[in-house]
């Protein structure tokens, strides 16, 4: 069953360094880490490996856009253990303007797996994601909502109360402790559906971790907060950090965001939980 959720913000980005970069994915507004990134995601590699070995994540989760392979990968290396890819914990993107298109879609497992050949990159043979967001973006609230539902089946799944594929057989996963690799927005409202409080304050740095512990009480159980957006053990401290209150709004509405160009008459796959899967109390 699982105790420990690690979440975790990518490093910093090529793209605020300067202009001239081309995403290896050759997907829009997936940036590759700058080296100043790849050196801060190395640097949580050996806080995280530094942990007592009872309380080491036994799988990564990352977002499938780029910058956070990069931050994931070191990590799984250091620990010897697989990286999966979990659309659940993609980008935020506000609502798009009408008719402008839909939001990028990131690249599939398999196609991230071929770009880090020296890496344990699952492709989907072991797990598929759990989750699907919209290319049609999302409020503040909608993203909250996501990260709810990503949650409810994902927990369940992960923690062994379901099972995973593993070639021909299902097997329990019985994971205790688990690592999200992810971006700022969706790690505070990920955060924020752990403990119940959708007003946490809370901002989020490079490379800095949360750590949640689930406690069990007479009602059932809840997460506690161990460590908030911390990174002590990065050596330039917390950059770039970011919270709900730098969005820019229009009255009570994010400011909307176009599509891309050429994906006006794009299909979405079914979007939202990809299981049926119980929606049992976080």
């Amino acid at each position: 069953m699982l105790e420990t959720i690690y979440i975790a913000r990518h490093g910093f980005r090529q793209n605020w360094v300067n202009d001239f970069w081309k995403s290896p994915t050759d997907t829009p507004r997936d940036p590759p880490l700058a080296s100043y990134g790849e050196k801060q995601a190395k640097e949580l590699a050996n806080y995280i490996a530094s942990l007592p070995e009872d309380e080491k994540p036994t799988a990564i989760f990352s977002s499938p856009f780029y910058r956070c392979i990069q931050t994931a990968a070191p990590i799984a290396q250091s620990l010897d253990k697989p990286l999966y890819i979990e659309n659940g914990l993609s980008e935020w993107f506000s609502p798009v303007v009408p008719g402008t298109g839909l939001h990028p879609k990131p690249p599939a497992a398999p196609v991230l797996s071929s770009l880090f050949p020296s890496y344990n990159i699952d492709p989907e043979i072991q797990w598929s994601p759990t989750y699907i967001p919209t290319r049609l973006g999302e409020t503040i609230t909608q993203l909250h909502e996501r990260c709810r539902e990503f949650l409810r089946a994902f927990i369940p799944r992960v923690g062994g109360e379901l099972k995973v594929r593993n070639h021909d057989q299902v097997v329990p996963s019985g994971h205790r402790h688990v690592l999200l690799i992810t971006h700022a927005a969706t790690a505070i409202a990920l955060t924020r559906a752990l403990v119940g409080d959708d007003t946490l304050s809370m901002r989020v740095a490079c490379c800095s971790l949360t750590i949640l512990k689930k406690l069990k009480t007479g009602n059932g159980s809840s997460w506690d907060i161990i460590q908030l957006a911390q990174g002590d053990f990065l050596v330039g401290g917390l950059e770039r950090d970011w919270g709900f209150e730098d969005v820019v709004l229009n009255g009570n509405e994010v400011i909307l965001d176009k599509g891309e160009p050429g994906t006006e008459n794009d299909v979405q796959q079914k979007v939202g939980p990809q299981n049926i899967l119980p929606h049992s109390k976080i």
